[in-house]
């Protein structure tokens, strides 16, 4: 099979291209521009673009298959030659349900979580030596790549809500066709392409209805609009519900309370425990018992970017996350709180996104940081002209936030400043981005605040 990326440089796209390298079909690629680390990944096995730009020499008659990247528009040259001669033009997750569609397809959706659970279920699969293929929105520890394809009978999908593909307006996760769903919950995300709450909500109505007959939908009970689309006409489908397992925590430290006795765990906070529930129930569905999985959840640690250790020296600690939306925000700051109640918590979170930059989607964050001692916001006003949105003052975003000890930042170095100066005995700083604040390289400036008490 001979494979052709246009824009290969992406996150999910690079991992797809070594993964059908690894497969051993023939691989070729380009991109504008590819960043670390895809650049050196591909390179390492040989499929990097010889050169940065567009080729539309590149597209012939004897490629099997196109695969089009979001970053490309629609008037790419190369896409436009694969048109004119009449290629197979995949979207990323037309291609992966094609490269499944004879296999146990296990579908994971939700505004937050997806990849903290789908994570979960690969750590569990990988601790049992059973069998899989997957497809995940973060690099895990022990795991070489985002995307495996292989023979296997099984594969996990993180399924993202977002468009497929500059010529396929479908949200991505409508392409798999699962035998079982879990849907985490629903948190208006992506204004960009869901422009109300309502358009935003029935992309996950009409997943819940992709689900295959006599199959599975696992959903988080605590979530009304999850319960709404359970309870909405579904065929043959087994409903699932999930809450907050029980749960106590000692010495800073979270164990799970089950019949078997107390699990103690590496992660913590309502939120990731009820990503675990969902996780258990997943695997329940898969054939793995309760007692197995509770082995093997132990040892895991969390996904990259999710709520991630970053060090930790006597009282003091930082961890990273990408929690970037409001749910997300409220559900770590909250977790961290939690597990760190005799600690000074200090929240800080970037608004980077397009949806967190829109005066109007602002308004969403009420409430998010309340449970921090202190919570501070960088934004930086370049980004929004950049993104070309109206601009935001810093009144607009204290008033958002209703928190009237808020701190606000648009300067990174005086936050970075700032940041060093403080004291951090008996303290936990919690770094929240989508993005890294300018330039900024969160694991040292982590370990420089650690290494100042």
């Amino acid at each position: 099979m001979k494979v052709h990326f246009i824009a290969i440089g992406g996150s999910a796209m690079h991992n797809l291209a070594l993964a059908l390298h690894s497969k051993g079909y023939t691989v070729s690629g380009s991109d504008d521009q590819i960043f670390e680390p895809s650049y050196s990944r591909l390179d390492k096995v040989g499929i990097l673009p010889t050169e940065m730009g567009w080729r539309p020499e590149l597209i012939s008659s004897d490629l099997d298959a196109i695969i089009l990247g979001m970053h490309a528009r629609k008037d790419n040259p190369e896409l436009l030659k694969a048109q004119e001669l009449g290629l197979k033009i995949y979207s990323y997750p037309e291609y992966i349900y094609e490269q499944s569609k004879d296999k146990q397809r296990v579908v994971i959706g939700g505004s937050h979580g997806k990849t903290s659970i789908t994570s979960m279920i690969l750590h569990v699969l990988n601790h049992l030596n059973m069998p899989f293929d997957y497809l995940v929105g973060a690099q895990l520890e022990g795991f070489e790549r985002m995307v495996q394809l292989s023979d296997a009978p099984l594969i996990i999908l993180e399924g993202d809500e977002y468009l497929s593909s500059p010529i396929d307006l479908t949200p991505k996760f409508l392409w798999y066709k699962p035998q079982v769903a879990l849907l985490s919950g629903i948190a208006w995300d992506h204004i960009n392409v869901f422009p109300t709450f309502e358009i935003y909500k029935q992309q996950f109505q009409l997943f819940a209805e992709t689900i295959q007959s006599n199959g599975s939908l696992i959903y988080f009970s605590g979530d009304e609009n999850l319960n709404k689309i359970a309870q909405s006409n579904l065929a043959e489908v087994n409903r699932l519900p999930y809450h907050t397992p029980n749960h106590i925590i000692e010495n800073e430290q979270t164990f799970l309370t089950t019949p078997g006795g107390n699990i103690p765990l590496a992660i913590f906070g309502n939120h990731n425990l009820q990503n675990l529930e969902g996780a258990r129930l997943v695997c329940q569905e898969i054939g793995i018992s309760s007692e197995q999985f509770y082995e093997a959840i132990q040892s895991f640690k969390g996904a990259a970017k999710r709520l991630e250790l970053i060090g930790n020296k006597s009282k003091t600690t930082v961890y990273k996350d990408f929690a970037h939306s409001p749910s997300k925000l409220k559900a770590t700051v909250n977790a961290v709180k939690s597990q760190y109640k005799k600690r000074n918590v200090v929240a800080l979170m970037e608004l980077h996104t397009f949806s967190s930059l829109n005066s109007e989607f602002l308004q969403q964050y009420n409430g998010s940081m309340n449970e921090a001692d202190e919570a501070i916001v960088y934004y930086n006003p370049k980004t929004i002209a950049h993104k070309k949105l109206d601009p935001i003052s810093i009144g607009e975003v204290k008033a958002a936030f209703d928190r009237s000890d808020l701190k606000i930042y648009t300067d990174s170095k005086q936050l970075q400043a700032d940041l060093l100066s403080m004291n951090w005995d008996n303290s936990v700083l919690l770094l929240m981005t989508s993005g890294n604040f300018d330039g900024v390289n969160l694991n040292d400036f982590g370990q420089k605040i650690i290494d100042t008490v």
